[in-house]
Protein backbone atom coordinates (compact mmCIF):
# COMPACT_ATOMS: atom_id res chain seq x y z
CA UNK A 1 0.00 0.00 0.00
CA UNK A 2 1.00 3.35 -0.57
CA UNK A 3 -0.02 5.66 2.12
CA UNK A 4 0.98 9.37 2.33
CA UNK A 5 0.87 10.77 6.23
CA UNK A 6 0.95 14.79 5.92
CA UNK A 7 1.76 17.17 9.22
CA UNK A 8 2.18 20.38 10.14
CA UNK A 9 -1.44 21.65 9.04
CA UNK A 10 -2.69 24.62 11.56
CA UNK A 11 -3.91 28.03 12.17
CA UNK A 12 -2.50 30.77 11.21
CA UNK A 13 -3.33 34.75 10.49
CA UNK A 14 -3.35 36.06 6.90
CA UNK A 15 0.51 36.94 6.08
CA UNK A 16 2.00 33.57 8.27
CA UNK A 17 3.94 30.85 7.29
CA UNK A 18 3.67 26.94 7.81
CA UNK A 19 5.64 24.35 6.90
CA UNK A 20 3.65 20.96 5.96
CA UNK A 21 5.76 17.59 5.71
CA UNK A 22 4.99 14.49 4.23
CA UNK A 23 5.78 10.72 4.92
CA UNK A 24 5.40 8.22 2.29
CA UNK A 25 4.25 4.09 3.83
CA UNK A 26 4.20 1.42 1.67
CA UNK A 27 7.04 3.29 -0.66
CA UNK A 28 10.22 4.56 -1.32
CA UNK A 29 10.25 7.68 -2.70
CA UNK A 30 13.44 8.41 -3.88
CA UNK A 31 12.64 7.34 -7.28
CA UNK A 32 9.30 9.17 -8.23
CA UNK A 33 8.49 12.26 -8.81
CA UNK A 34 6.25 13.66 -5.71
CA UNK A 35 3.40 16.76 -5.45
CA UNK A 36 1.01 18.00 -3.17
CA UNK A 37 -2.46 18.54 -3.98
CA UNK A 38 -5.27 21.03 -1.63
CA UNK A 39 -8.94 20.73 -1.66
CA UNK A 40 -10.66 24.24 0.10
CA UNK A 41 -14.03 23.82 1.14
CA UNK A 42 -17.24 23.41 -1.61
CA UNK A 43 -13.87 22.74 -4.28
CA UNK A 44 -12.08 20.21 -6.08
CA UNK A 45 -9.18 18.63 -5.21
CA UNK A 46 -6.68 21.15 -7.37
CA UNK A 47 -2.59 20.47 -7.97
CA UNK A 48 -0.52 22.69 -5.71
CA UNK A 49 3.01 21.99 -6.30
CA UNK A 50 5.38 19.16 -7.73
CA UNK A 51 8.78 18.29 -7.68
CA UNK A 52 10.92 15.48 -9.60
CA UNK A 53 12.25 12.45 -7.90
CA UNK A 54 15.71 13.99 -7.37
CA UNK A 55 14.37 17.62 -6.63
CA UNK A 56 16.19 19.08 -9.50
CA UNK A 57 12.82 20.59 -10.87
CA UNK A 58 9.75 21.66 -9.78
CA UNK A 59 6.45 23.12 -10.60
CA UNK A 60 3.85 25.08 -9.08
CA UNK A 61 -0.09 26.20 -9.55
CA UNK A 62 -0.54 30.32 -10.63
CA UNK A 63 -2.19 30.35 -7.51
CA UNK A 64 0.56 29.50 -5.08
CA UNK A 65 3.86 31.05 -7.50
CA UNK A 66 6.31 32.56 -5.23
CA UNK A 67 4.67 32.04 -2.32
CA UNK A 68 5.40 28.34 -1.93
CA UNK A 69 8.07 25.85 -1.75
CA UNK A 70 8.50 22.29 -2.40
CA UNK A 71 11.30 20.24 -1.59
CA UNK A 72 12.55 16.93 -0.74
CA UNK A 73 15.02 14.74 1.57
CA UNK A 74 14.70 11.10 -0.05
CA UNK A 75 17.32 10.01 2.91
CA UNK A 76 14.29 10.69 5.01
CA UNK A 77 11.52 9.59 2.39
CA UNK A 78 9.84 12.84 3.41
CA UNK A 79 8.12 15.60 0.87
CA UNK A 80 7.94 19.18 2.81
CA UNK A 81 6.11 22.49 1.49
CA UNK A 82 7.03 25.41 3.09
CA UNK A 83 3.91 28.01 2.53
CA UNK A 84 4.70 31.65 3.04
CA UNK A 85 2.34 35.02 2.89
CA UNK A 86 -0.89 32.55 3.22
CA UNK A 87 -3.59 33.74 2.05
CA UNK A 88 -7.68 33.01 3.30
CA UNK A 89 -8.43 31.68 0.04
CA UNK A 90 -5.32 29.21 0.75
CA UNK A 91 -7.54 27.86 3.58
CA UNK A 92 -7.69 23.49 2.52
CA UNK A 93 -7.00 20.47 3.29
CA UNK A 94 -3.52 19.80 2.08
CA UNK A 95 -2.47 16.52 0.92
CA UNK A 96 0.88 14.76 -1.01
CA UNK A 97 0.93 12.16 -3.39
CA UNK A 98 3.19 10.41 -5.83
CA UNK A 99 3.46 11.24 -9.09
CA UNK A 100 3.69 9.21 -11.77
CA UNK A 101 4.37 11.96 -14.65
CA UNK A 102 5.27 14.95 -13.46
CA UNK A 103 4.97 16.35 -16.60
CA UNK A 104 0.85 16.02 -16.04
CA UNK A 105 0.94 15.88 -12.23
CA UNK A 106 -1.10 12.29 -12.09
CA UNK A 107 -1.40 11.44 -8.91
CA UNK A 108 -0.29 7.41 -8.08
CA UNK A 109 -1.78 5.53 -5.17
CA UNK A 110 -4.36 6.31 -2.47
CA UNK A 111 -4.87 9.59 -0.86
CA UNK A 112 -3.81 9.73 2.64
CA UNK A 113 -5.97 11.92 5.54
CA UNK A 114 -3.91 15.34 4.84
CA UNK A 115 -3.55 18.24 6.90
CA UNK A 116 -5.84 20.98 7.55
CA UNK A 117 -4.33 24.53 6.71
CA UNK A 118 -6.92 27.17 8.07
CA UNK A 119 -5.81 30.91 7.25
CA UNK A 120 -8.23 33.70 9.00
CA UNK A 121 -8.08 36.98 7.45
Amino acid sequence: QVQPVESGGGSVQAGGSLRLSCAASGIIISGWAMGWFRQAPGKEREFAAGITWSGDSTKYADSVKGRFTISRDNAKNTVDLQMDSLKPEDTAVYYCAVLRSFVSTTPFGSWGQGTQVTVSS
